[in-house]
């Protein structure tokens, strides 16, 4: 859980220090608009851009009853990342798991990609999609099951 918020922490904190810089030196406006980068920044990277994240084994039983994919995830996994923004308002008809804060989630993905936490992982009627295009994975949310 920790290690989700170290690069959040490393924005805001070099954001601060790069701010400060720019007030002292007369610009306050400018310290106001780094600020601000620097923030947008670390909420990007954090897991409050992510739909509420859940245990792989509710996920799972969640999944066999509704039919919907599951999505395996990290905070400030640049793929995980273009995954969520490109699928919109569609991300949260899924089931996101987040791998650092599930010790089995994370098994289950080294156990798919021969060893490593390569994410995100999509399984779609239990079946494993490693970084899947999103617009492959809005389909899956249309098809039958």
């Amino acid at each position: 859980m920790k290690r989700a918020w170290i690069w959040p922490t490393v924005f805001v904190l070099c954001g601060l220090a790069v701010a400060a810089g720019q007030f002292l030196g007369g610009s306050p406006g400018g310290a106001v608009a780094i600020l601000v980068v620097f923030v947008g920044l670390a909420v990007v990277h954090s897991s409050l851009v992510f739909p509420g994240s859940i245990g792989a084994q509710e996920a799972e039983r969640r999944s066999a009853v509704d039919g919907r994919p599951i999505v395996f995830w990290r905070p400030g996994c640049k793929f995980c990342l273009r995954l969520r923004f490109r699928l919109g308002r569609d991300a949260r008809r899924l089931h996101w798991v987040d791998i650092w804060r599930d010790p089995a989630a994370a098994a289950a993905v080294r156990a798919v990609n021969e060893g490593n936490e390569t994410v995100p992982i999509v399984f779609v009627a239990g079946r494993p999609h490693t970084n899947p295009d999103p617009a492959w994975v809005r389909e899956q949310l249309s098809a039958p099951r």
